[in-house]
């Protein structure tokens, strides 16, 4: 659901502070499939990394979202050693499992197979990139959050945790969600956003033009995983510190643990925060998307999160 006036997403990519980035494809389910790798400087093929599949929002491509998060993955790719996947979806968009989806996308007109083309490209840069097989997260902006959280309930045999932004479960595709294991859940919602609603419901494209599919409210989203995990029903709450306070946002660490395997369910809540990711890129003005805080780094802390985990 970011919003197709992006404009400058198709511009040459440029290298990463020392690594470099590989346009890849492959054939899943008839198609070719696209995406951009980014291969830190350290990387020698001897060593398995890390992986993080980052899911563009809906309306740009993996390169898109490259400049919505100001390539801070890359960077930290760089500093810690592992390598970023940039997917593509098919005309811009991703089949997250929104059945009441009556936008007239593709990927949801056709029930593209994501699901499988992600676990496709799993296979294929463990196989070509020796990355860990272990170490497989998932994080995602908008439609890219909504399909995390479908992946983390078919495809929890293969990705380690999940990190969404802006996106919640979708309404009617909650009871179908069968996760196979305790998986790890770092969410980061903006109360202030106005294309996904943090209290739940329709979400709206184009303005307002557009009915793109209901989904549930941040609150229920992170109670369906709580529970799912075995977590503690009471979180530990932090108020993170106000690194800027000219953002005009404040932000809220929740924290829930099962006490006994250790699994992690974890939200923060961006209040004054508009459809963005924090720390990363004002890519449309705060009146038309609202406001990207800048008191936290939304890839710092996603990676944070993912490194701790491991299947």
């Amino acid at each position: 659901m970011i919003l197709k006036m992006i404009s400058w997403i198709g511009r040459k990519l440029s290298p990463g502070s020392y690594g470099s980035y590989h346009r890849e494809s492959l054939i899943h389910d008839g198609l070719e499939r696209t995406f951009i790798l980014y291969v830190p400087s350290s990387y020698d093929g001897s060593v398995p990394m890390p992986l993080v599949i980052a899911l563009h929002g809906r309306g740009v491509d993996g390169e898109g979202m490259i400049v919505v998060t100001r390539k801070g993955f890359d960077r930290l790719a760089e500093r810690d050693g592992f390598l970023v996947a940039y997917p593509d979806g098919i005309e811009l968009a991703w089949n997250d499992g929104r059945r009441d989806q009556e936008a007239d996308d593709r990927a949801h007109r056709e029930n593209i197979d994501d699901v499988g083309f992600l676990e496709a490209l799993t296979d294929m840069i463990v196989r070509d990139y020796n990355a860990d097989p272990s170490r497989v997260y998932v994080t995602g902006i908008s439609n890219g959050a909504i399909l995390s959280y479908r992946l983390a309930c078919e495809l929890s045999h293969r990705i380690a945790a999940i990190a969404p932004v802006d996106g919640n479960i979708p309404l009617l595709f909650i009871d179908d969600c069968m996760p196979s294991r305790h998986i790890p859940v770092l969410a980061i919602n903006n109360v202030d956003d106005p294309v996904v609603p943090f209290e739940g419901g329709e979400i709206y494209g184009h303005f307002g033009k557009e009915m793109l599919g209901r989904v549930l409210s941040v609150d229920q989203s992170i109670e369906y995983w709580v529970k799912k995990n075995g977590c503690s029903p009471v979180p530990v709450i932090t108020e993170e510190p106000d690194r800027d306070p000219g953002d005009g946002t404040r932000v809220t660490r929740k924290e829930y643990v099962n006490g006994d395997d250790g699994t992690e369910v974890i939200l923060y809540v961006v209040d004054g925060g508009g459809h963005t990711w924090p720390g990363g890129l004002q890519y449309l003005p705060s009146r038309v998307i609202g406001k990207t805080s800048r008191d936290i780094d939304a890839s710092e802390v996603i990676w944070s999160f993912f490194r701790r985990q491991r299947l």
